[in-house]
């Protein structure tokens, strides 16, 4: 399956969460797509659909195919320490990912174009890779000849900060301090229910 460029917010009704960050859409109509809406919920969830749920949210959140993400997973394994949370910190210091928790974009897709626009640089080169790992004290910033796209300057004008990360709104340039522990990773995820998937 190729990368998803459909409507947004019937995926994030398809998981009962804005997954991709605030949506009045999904505010309006929050039920599960298609025909029979929530009655769809009452069928009974299994271990296995549960797991698997929960690993497509994350593709879907992080907006990686399957191939990359099992990869991602593989390398998780070898690092010391927890799997799952291995897992997250891995697809949070992707550079897609660092430029939108910069508040350089306003989602995950629109960084995601950004840098492979090559909008980006990474330690003052062009990097057009969003799936580029972003290292403690990297410093990441919009090109000289990129700072006055409407869509970068509407973004930052509402940023969120993180500890992780230091921003210069002025200058648009950031720098990824350290990698974050997982408590401080604000999304909804059970990455235990991925590690038991691939566990099987």
């Amino acid at each position: 399956m190729a990368r998803y460029t459909g409507p947004s917010t019937r995926i994030a009704r398809k998981f009962g969460e804005p997954i991709f960050g605030g949506d009045k859409y999904f505010e309006k109509r929050n039920v599960p797509p298609g025909q029979h809406g929530l009655a769809a919920k009452r069928k009974k969830s299994k271990e296995y659909g549960n797991q698997l749920k929960e690993k497509q949210k994350v593709k879907y959140m992080y907006g990686v195919l399957e191939r990359q993400f099992h990869n991602t997973y593989t390398k998780a394994c070898r690092l010391s320490g927890q799997k799952g949370e291995n897992l997250i910190l891995l697809l949070e210091s992707r550079l897609d990912n660092v430029v939108y928790r910069l508040g350089i974009a306003p989602t995950r897709a629109a960084a995601r174009q950004l840098v492979s626009h090559r909008h980006i640089t990474l330690n003052g080169n062009v990097c057009n890779i969003p799936s580029a790992q972003v290292k403690p004290g990297d410093v990441i910033a919009v090109r000289e000849r990129s700072k006055s796209l409407e869509v970068i300057q509407a973004a930052v004008a509402s940023t969120t900060k993180y500890s992780w990360l230091e921003f210069d709104a002025k200058e648009l340039t950031g720098k990824f301090l350290n990698v974050p522990v997982r408590a401080e990773v604000p999304e909804n995820i059970n990455e235990q229910l991925i590690v038991d998937l691939y566990s099987k």
